[in-house]
């Protein structure tokens, strides 16, 4: 028999949630709660995924704000 995982970020993938995100708030909204470049100037799904999967802190401020509005 199998634990259900409770971190609420589990069978997620980060393009998943940054679309998850930017649905939710839209790019420009987005860039004001993280400020990041990425979010910010000409920004992209690909171009985001990117740069958050290179930059770790980047990419829990991301995760951080999904599990506090979206999951």
């Amino acid at each position: 028999m199998q634990q259900a995982s409770n971190d609420p970020l589990h069978g997620k993938t980060l393009e998943f949630i940054l679309t998850e995100l930017v649905a939710h708030f839209g790019w420009e909204l987005l860039g004001q709660h993280i400020r990041i470049n990425c979010f910010n100037s000409n920004p992209s799904i690909q171009s985001s995924l990117k740069f958050l999967r290179k930059t770790p802190w980047a990419r829990k401020k991301v995760e951080d704000l999904y599990t506090s509005i979206l999951a």
